[in-house]
């Protein structure tokens, strides 16, 4: 019989690589010594959430609130710390709240900046599409033009942010993280060579996620009308959580389908946009990321023996 290995994700940050598993996420980023650090933070879920959690639909808006308020920590850590020499931790100064508040705040921020963003890609199209309804009155027409900006807007924003060096290093270590990922799922050492040997593409990515809400929208929208424009922008905030439960499961989908002939193209266009969203890494890159990983696998497996022990 045939063992299903657990399932792990991930996201890159400043000069670093984040892993997350069921009990524990770690970050490590390269400083500026050359040395690692690393950045834990356990999952604490509660009860009630856990249970939504198997529920279709429901389960892909706690995830992604999860993975929002989790991300930006990991991501405040990367950003105080990879440019600061070492010998200059000393001047880190805690800020007099407590370290939960500090936590809870970063925490916020991360979950607030995601709806901020997602309200502007899904607004922003709204408006620009009415401007061409003298050309395109018809429904099926104008979402089909609200569809293609949002895309427009998604790509033409990646593309520009890919431009400058900071981010070209953080989807070096996105392609970095895919290639993990992939190393591990085809059952091979975590070595440097075997990582780079991989793609840098994943079916489970976030990117993949982006591009199925903007197709799912479209399909979506079809079901509530375009008129007037009041009505469109009440109708597109409303349905927010609808197209990201949805999109959520659709990525699922097609990550179970992706070994399956014909089925597997499902998933093309998510790993399109990735093209964009991901750099090959070079093998310093890869080595910080095979570290991140090597200390979430430690951490989850002690917390599983814990686990037994306490049953």
């Amino acid at each position: 019989m045939k063992v299903k290995k657990p399932v792990y994700g991930g996201q890159a940050v400043v000069e670093g690589v984040m892993f997350g598993g069921k009990h524990q996420t770690v970050t490590a980023i390269r400083r500026k010594d050359e040395s690692i650090e690393y950045f834990y933070l356990p999952r604490k879920s509660k009860p009630s959430l856990q249970k939504l959690k198997h529920i279709p639909f429901l389960r892909g808006i706690i995830a992604i609130i999860e993975s929002s308020a989790n991300g930006a920590q990991h991501l405040n850590f990367a950003s105080e710390r990879y440019d600061l020499d070492p010998n200059e931790d000393t001047k880190i100064v805690e800020k007099p709240a407590s370290k939960t508040s500090m936590i809870l705040g970063v925490a916020v921020i991360g979950v607030l900046s995601f709806i901020f963003a997602k309200f502007f890609i899904t607004l922003i199209p709204v408006f620009l599409a009415e401007l061409t309804k003298p050309i395109f009155p018809g429904k099926y027409a104008q979402i089909l033009i609200e569809g293609l900006f949002k895309l427009a807007l998604v790509l033409i924003y990646i593309y520009s942010i890919s431009l400058t060096p900071m981010i070209k290093r953080v989807f070096q270590y996105h392609g970095a993280e895919h290639k993990v990922i992939n190393t591990y799922e085809n059952n091979l050492e975590l070595t440097v060579d075997n990582v780079q040997s991989q793609s840098r593409l994943h079916y489970r990515c976030g990117s993949s996620f982006i591009l199925f809400t903007i197709i799912v929208g479209v399909f979506i929208y079809t079901l509530v009308p375009t008129d007037p424009l009041w009505l469109r922008v009440v109708d597109r905030i409303l349905l927010i959580p609808v197209v990201l439960g949805v999109s959520f499961e659709v990525l699922q989908i097609t990550n179970k389908v992706r070994h399956i002939p014909i089925l597997k193209y499902l998933g093309y266009p998510g790993l399109w946009l990735q093209l964009l969203t991901t750099k090959e890494p070079d093998d310093d890159q890869v080595e910080v990321a095979i570290a991140s990983f090597h200390e979430l696998l430690k951490l989850e497996e002690i917390c599983s023996n814990e686990k037994q022990l306490i049953r």
